[in-house]
């Protein structure tokens, strides 16, 4: 009988009326939370869950923990697009989200557990939170829980997040491609995410046989703000000599690019004529100095709507494995980035001699 069982059959099992039922299987929000239960898990038992369309959310209420900053455009417009788009991709469902504010790494445990234990509460979305014992607390809950942007250590939530590491390294083999080989990283290590994008543009290095001293190729700022990166590379600029400036300058953000550029302007050096530069977070900013700007689109709605299409999963298949999905950037090529004739020299010898 696995997955022949009727609406009429699940009724008569749970002791509920037909319409009820229908409701349960259709995603609708106008049931208690004990009696969707009790239809899903006879659902489950009999194979049913499994010809569901992926299309159905089964839950009434949402919780979205997100660090506070998230919640306002002007002071972290990353996170606030990625709620945005988990918002978007309930639009057609039948779901309240309600919104949580609690810090990254000392998270408020006790208002985590007030608004997961309310009866309303059926799944959360944890955003940029990295505190280990908030995935802990939410991984024992028994309540679906995914995360977006961060890890369970412990492997057992599900997360969604950019492929930071493949991100940084194909960011940083683009200008190896182009012809430069000398560049200078400029980089915000605050998280470890963007630690990961660091080891992989350390892994380009490598993989085109290139030696990257940090010393010379990585400059580090506490923030991914305009006004530092300019300070920064500006202080940069007036002690390093001229025939030890990298071609190409690669930048953690848009808004690091922009600090970038207007140092070079300042110190009367164009873009991308006299050194190039690319962002590693684009969306921010399609232009700067009205030159279009290259950069790798970091994934941001994406992240909201496949949380979304994941929740949905551990909806329909609570006891199936924990994954963690990683999203490719993507690149946008603008007027910042120069391409360098650079010919290999011809060896005399022959390979084998």
């Amino acid at each position: 009988m696995k997955g022949k069982l009727n609406i009429r059959e699940i009724a008569a099992q749970a002791g509920l009326s037909i319409a009820t039922v229908s409701r349960v299987l259709a995603g609708k929000a106008n049931t208690r939370a004990a009696t969707r239960e009790k239809v899903l898990a006879i659902a489950r038992q009999h194979g049913v869950m499994e010809n569901l369309t992926a299309g159905r959310l089964l839950l009434n209420n949402l919780v979205v923990f997100a660090p506070p900053r998230a919640f306002d455009q002007r002071t972290d417009i990353f996170y606030y697009k990625v709620i945005q788009g988990i918002h978007q991709a309930l639009n057609h469902h039948d779901v309240r989200v309600r919104y949580c504010g609690i810090d990254e790494l000392d998270s408020d445990a006790a208002l985590f557990l007030e608004k997961m234990h309310q009866p309303e509460t059926d799944a959360a979305i944890i955003v940029g939170i990295d505190d280990r014992h908030i995935h802990q607390l939410a991984a024992e809950l028994n309540k679906p829980c995914v995360l977006i942007n961060c890890l369970d250590q412990r492997m057992r939530l599900p997360a969604v997040s950019p492929d930071h590491q493949l991100i940084g390294h194909f960011s940083a083999n683009y200008l190896f491609e182009q012809g430069h080989r000398q560049l200078l990283t400029l980089h915000c290590l605050r998280r470890y995410t963007m630690a990961q994008r660091l080891a992989g543009v350390r892994d380009a290095w490598r993989a085109n046989n290139l030696y990257m001293d940090e010393r010379r190729h990585l400059l580090t700022a506490e923030g991914f703000g305009s006004a530092e990166a300019e300070q920064r590379v500006s202080a940069w600029l007036q002690r390093t000599p001229a025939n030890k400036r990298p071609t190409a300058i690669l930048a953690g953000g848009d808004f690091m690019a922009m600090g970038a550029m207007s140092a070079l302007q300042n110190a009367g050096l164009r873009v991308p004529q006299d050194i190039s530069v690319m962002s590693m977070d684009g969306f921010n900013l399609a232009a700067i100095h009205d030159i279009a700007l290259t950069s790798v689109h970091v994934p941001r709605n994406e992240l909201g709507s496949e949380a979304v299409r994941v929740l949905q999963q551990r909806l329909l298949n609570p006891d199936g494995p924990c994954g963690n999905l990683l999203l490719a950037g993507k690149l946008v090529n603008g007027e910042t980035v120069r391409r360098l004739r650079q010919q290999a020299p011809v060896r005399q010898e022959g390979l084998y001699e």
